[in-house]
């Protein structure tokens, strides 16, 4: 096996700035450009509450989960098994790539018919095929944090710089307006949104080809496929009480900043009552606040543990949301959440990664079988339980369009955050460690402030319900 360097390390990195791209146009910009401020396809489809106060997407987002609850672990089965030539991995990602990138331009593009239902129903089938495609695509590559990461250092190395590149794919969908204002003098503005997404999603997709074309798997990883059916596998995963643990703080992360990236915009016009163009700054003051903390984090890691520094996070992040609940008139505001959110972006964005990575590694020392591509499905399902919840939360609690159910979206964040740092204290890190090091990795694979006495008694594999 030839030796995984920092170079391929970041040839792998790129990948993620493609998918996060896609993922931010989403997350950041569908409901604006549905029922927001900037509803420029408002017309096409029904805007108005279906029954009670749950909207259009809030039902689609609802019923998406149901069918990733099934395609997830369907996916992650297939990769873990697969016995490819090119691996287990980099085949699904150079298949989907494409598909991935124009289904994303789809759900903007093919709801345009002269009937309101015609367009409900055409981008419910739309939207479930972007999380199928997403599925396809990141369940696979995330397995690879795993796998790519060998040792405690290349993991948190690997973290760090998907980490970058997420921000970097999220901080260019926030772009989206600013570029579609290039355009709409001469295509309109439905049209010059349509444009500017199809530009970033052709720049998505030739990112995500970069780890398909430039890393060989089967150079760097040695694999063998999963016996283990995929049901069975994902049953196997959820009965690793420290990954149970894990998920469950993971969830409500996600469901929290899908709820602040979803309401950054509104939160910027309606609160603040500045441009949404300006959301773009301050994405980019967040994004060099978090890469000004990078190093801190990942020279920290080692010394202190993933987890005690993760729980910082979620109080940073629940501090930040709280500011935005109290935000008023005025852009410095926006200034102020973006230079407190480069923190917990910093320690979120990194960390979590190698947590799941040194789950699934403990894991397959215990039972002999490497089974990262599902404990990535599991935690990619828990992404997109939370962003599917925070769609329907953000939805529903701001039909009325009033400034105070814009600061009710940013208190619930914070209450949630809250809630997820307390799950995440019942996670044992100690035990994870202790079993990576029992099995013959180096002393200093594990954290400094991990101690034998600390390690005794590992229960990271514990079977029990």
């Amino acid at each position: 096996m030839k030796k995984i360097t920092n170079k391929v390390l970041w040839i792998f990195a790129v990948g993620q700035f493609g998918w996060s791209l896609l993922s931010g146009i989403i997350s950041s910009w569908m409901v604006y450009y549905y029922t927001g401020e900037g509803a420029v396809f408002g017309s096409a489809i029904t805007a108005k509450p279906l029954f009670l106060s749950v909207t259009l997407f809030g039902l689609i987002t609802a019923v998406g989960r149901l069918f990733d609850a099934v395609t997830d672990p369907l996916i992650a089965g297939w990769s873990d098994a697969s016995s490819f030539k090119g691996g287990r991995r980099i085949p699904f990602m150079k298949v989907i790539a494409i598909p991935f990138a124009v289904i994303t331009v789809g759900v903007f593009a093919f709801p345009a018919t002269g009937s309101v239902i015609a367009n409900d129903v055409i981008l419910f089938i739309t939207l479930m095929l972007f999380y199928l495609f997403m599925t396809i695509y990141c369940t696979p590559y995330n397995a690879l944090i795993a796998e790519l990461g060998d040792t405690q250092k290349n993991r948190i190395n690997v973290s760090t710089y998907i980490s970058f590149t997420y921000i970097a794919g999220l901080s260019v969908a926030y772009l989206l307006p600013n570029l579609a204002g290039l355009f709409t003098a001469s295509l309109g503005a439905a049209n010059a949104v349509r444009l500017a997404i199809a530009i970033l999603a052709a720049v998505a997709a030739i990112a995500m080809l970069v780890p398909s074309f430039f890393i060989r798997e089967r150079d760097y990883i040695h694999s063998e496929p999963v016996k283990t059916k995929a049901f069975s596998s994902l049953f196997k995963s959820f009965r690793n009480r420290q990954f149970r643990r894990f998920v469950y703080s993971d969830v409500i992360y996600f469901f929290a900043v899908t709820l602040f990236q979803t309401g950054l915009a509104f939160y910027i016009t309606r609160l603040m009552h500045a441009s949404e163009s300006n959301t773009f700054l301050l994405t980019v003051v967040m994004t060099v606040v978090s890469l000004c903390l990078y190093p801190v984090v990942n020279r920290l890691a080692p010394k202190l543990g993933k987890k005690k520094i993760i729980i910082v996070g979620f109080f940073a992040y629940a501090a930040v949301f709280l500011v935005a609940s109290l935000c008023r008139e005025g852009l410095w505001w926006g200034y102020l959440i973006a230079v407190l959110a480069g923190i917990p972006m910093a320690i979120l964005g990194i960390l979590p990664q190698a947590v799941v990575a040194d789950i699934a590694e403990a894991d397959a020392l215990t039972y002999g079988e490497q089974r990262s591509g599902m404990f990535f499905a599991a935690r990619t399902f828990a992404m997109k339980l939370g962003q599917a919840l925070s769609l329907l939360i953000f939805t529903s609690v701001t039909v009325s369009g009033t400034e105070f159910s814009y600061r009710m979206t940013a208190i619930i964040a914070t209450v949630c955050c809250l809630v997820g740092a307390v799950l995440f204290f019942l996670y044992n890190e100690s035990s994870i460690m202790q079993t990576i090091v029992s099995a013959g990795k180096p002393e200093s694979e594990a954290p400094d402030g991990v101690s034998d006495a600390e390690t005794s008694g590992a229960d990271d594999t514990e079977a029990a319900p």
